[in-house]
């Protein structure tokens, strides 16, 4: 991802990403909370100057899975990949990055909560 000069809060995009508790496995409903906090602590290392990342369970999946907003104005996908773009970011390729980041925070949770 981009580096750059640091946003300031009201020109960030907000990453609002709702994660399964299955994700966790067959206790993850116990775990997902504790999850979502320890993601968010990742997360803020993870391109937080020109994003604030707000992982949260996702309890109701009739609600999208990701959503961006800016300044609390929600954005469609497009308007999010004209965002994206402007840090020569593809939406897609985005997106892709976040799951292979989350992969990988799974695993890390999961390690520390089975030793």
């Amino acid at each position: 991802m981009p580096k750059s000069v640091e946003l300031p809060k009201e020109k960030k995009i907000t990453v609002l990403c709702r994660i399964e508790p299955g994700c966790l496995g067959p206790k993850g409903l116990d775990h997902i909370e504790d999850f979502c906090r320890f993601a968010n602590q990742e997360l803020k290392r993870v391109d937080g100057n020109f994003i604030i990342w707000l992982p949260l369970p996702r309890y109701d999946k009739s609600l999208a899975e990701m959503q961006y907003s800016v300044n609390k104005k929600q954005l469609n996908h497009d308007k999010a990949a004209q965002y994206l773009a402007h840090f020569d970011c593809d939406l897609d390729d985005f997106e892709e990055h976040f799951h292979e980041q989350l992969s990988v925070m799974i695993d890390e949770f999961l390690s520390k909560i089975t030793t």
